[in-house]
């Protein structure tokens, strides 16, 4: 795919002489670059496995990394807590310094966006293998852990905000951008299922005891290590390895396909730009950007109660419901559901609307959330319930990436000489993102402490299985509520989202009637 593609025909009535041009040509030399904004099957599933790598990663440490600290790397429960918080929390704080990063990058022969990417994933894999390897030396493990997970965390971070900016400019077509990113949604979730299942699958001999009776607590760490009925630590250590090795040839490849097979491109009307807005103006222009915070705003509510679905979704399946040694399961039906089904949201949206589909994709979750708040513990029903959850996580994952390039297409008409805020609008979405879930995380382990938590225990109190339930049932439904209030706030609805378009398309056409970028002037001879 050629940069400037979409301003040729505005280059060629630039250079030529206007007597060579008919006027009953000039049209058809306008629209006849609109064929060339058409993304390939290939472009499409190229971008779409770049986003594999951050939910492989992150679902890997998400699910084990808590474990393997505990019982793998005998990092005493503070130590672990501690690095599990600063490492969530400093992962926050990377988004918008990366975003600040980017947004002062210039552009290079692979573009600006692509040399992150390009050059962050080789210490990222190194960053990555290292979290999950056990050193000698005791006395330091949890300063080790400390250190490779924030610099783990600051480098996939390095590639993903660059990556998600990317959407804004594989294609100047929103059709095609919202295509790509449906392409890019099935392939996440899809690395969510892989991430499971590889770390799952090859770790999954490690069996941590629980204790019948929890005033045996005192004497679990002598005893921890002997119980472990299948495997040494040393092998459970291996296999860590093993899964850490795996996981990361995965993403060098991933990393390579998007390389390889995506090309950058400069929009067109940004030819003529010559100064580049300064980061923390771009910033002002972004928080007051009215549908970036109303859009923010509703994904944060909504995304707060998916979060406290997933974060609580193994101790419920193990202590509420009694199904301990199904979790996995359980989750690799809700993944895989939501892998199916967002090529269905993809035709839905672009049949009956963006906000149409927020409005029933996530309000889809409330009844079945509901059924499992009534219900007693039944394996089928769960099952079931699983399967529907999972419809509702996909519309939750594609939309707000699909409605984040109307918001700043939207942006573009209103602040035209503004230019470079691509990566703030990315970044501190993630941000906000992730705000979330750490929020969900302090929520989750607050509320367990007060009902009386049992470290390692085979079964839990009544309180404790009560607070687990509200967790993932009644919490999430008045967030999702809360959150479809907010939406109706938002102004960007289908007969908007046109007119930006069209107004888009003049900029452009202007833009390239006007003058040529040296790329289209490449392009141009090779025509002529």
């Amino acid at each position: 795919m050629a940069k400037g593609e979409g301003a040729e025909g505005g280059s060629a009535a630039g250079l030529l002489p206007t007597s060579i041009l008919q006027t009953g040509e000039r049209p058809a030399q306008v629209k006849e670059p609109k064929k060339k904004q058409q993304l390939s099957i290939c472009n499409k599933l190229c971008y779409a496995v770049g986003g594999a790598p951050y939910q492989v990663t992150g679902c890997a440490l998400g699910f084990f990394l808590q474990i393997y600290l505990l019982d793998v790397a005998q990092v005493d429960p503070f130590s672990a807590s501690i690095i599990l918080f600063v490492g969530r929390a400093w992962d926050a704080i990377t988004d918008p310094l990366v975003g600040f990063c980017i947004s002062k990058s210039s552009w290079t022969r692979l573009g600006r966006l692509m040399p992150w990417i390009i050059f962050s994933t080789p210490p990222a894999i190194i960053a990555y293998f290292l979290i999950w390897f056990v050193p000698d030396f005791p006395q330091g493990q949890a300063l080790w852990y400390l250190l490779f997970y924030c610099l783990f965390e600051t480098l996939v971070t390095c590639f993903h905000v660059p990556y998600s900016a990317l959407t804004m400019f594989i294609s100047t077509e929103q059709s095609e951008r919202d295509s790509a990113t449906a392409y890019r949604m099935t392939v996440e979730v899809l690395g969510t299922v892989l991430g499971t299942a590889i770390q799952g699958q090859i770790v999954g001999q490690v069996d941590t005891p629980c204790l019948q009776d929890p005033n045996d607590f005192a004497m679990a760490s002598e005893g921890v290590n002997r119980t472990h009925s299948t495997t040494s630590l040393k092998e459970t250590q291996n296999a860590y390895l093993l899964a850490a090795g795996v996981i990361s040839s995965l993403y060098v490849i991933c990393a390579v396909i998007l390389t390889l097979g995506v090309r950058e491109q400069r929009e067109p009307y940004k030819t003529q730009q010559t100064e580049h807005t300064s980061f923390f103006r771009g910033l002002r222009l972004v928080m007051s950007h009215g549908p970036y915070v109303r859009l923010i705003a509703g994904f944060l509510f909504t995304s707060l109660a998916f979060m406290l679905v997933e974060g609580n979704f193994a101790l419920f399946c193990t202590y509420t419901l009694g199904f301990r040694n199904e979790f996995q399961n359980l989750l690799l039906a809700v993944m895989l559901s939501a892998t199916f089904t967002i090529p269905v949201w993809q035709w839905f949206l672009t049949r009956f609307g963006k906000k149409t589909a927020v409005y029933i994709g996530i309000s889809s979750a409330v009844p079945f959330l509901i059924l499992v708040a009534l219900m007693d513990s039944n394996l089928i029903v769960t099952y079931v319930v699983a399967v529907a959850a999972g419809i509702s996580v996909a519309a939750a994952f594609l939309l707000p990436w699909s409605m984040l390039p109307d918001v700043i297409d939207d942006f573009h008409l209103k602040q035209p000489h503004s230019h470079g805020t691509e990566p703030i609008f990315f970044s501190f979405y993630v941000f906000f993102t992730k705000f979330a879930s750490g929020v969900s995380l302090g929520i989750s382990t607050l509320s367990l402490d007060f009902a009386g938590y049992q470290t390692r225990g085979c079964s839990q109190p009544a309180r404790v299985k009560f607070t687990l339930k509200m967790l993932v049932t009644m919490a999430p439904i008045v967030l999702i509520l809360l959150g479809l209030l907010l939406f109706k706030l938002y102004p960007i609805d289908e007969e908007k989202r046109r007119q930006n378009k069209k107004a888009l398309q003049a900029l452009r056409d202007e833009a390239g009637s006007s003058g040529c970028s040296d790329t289209d002037s490449t392009e141009l001879a090779s025509i002529l």
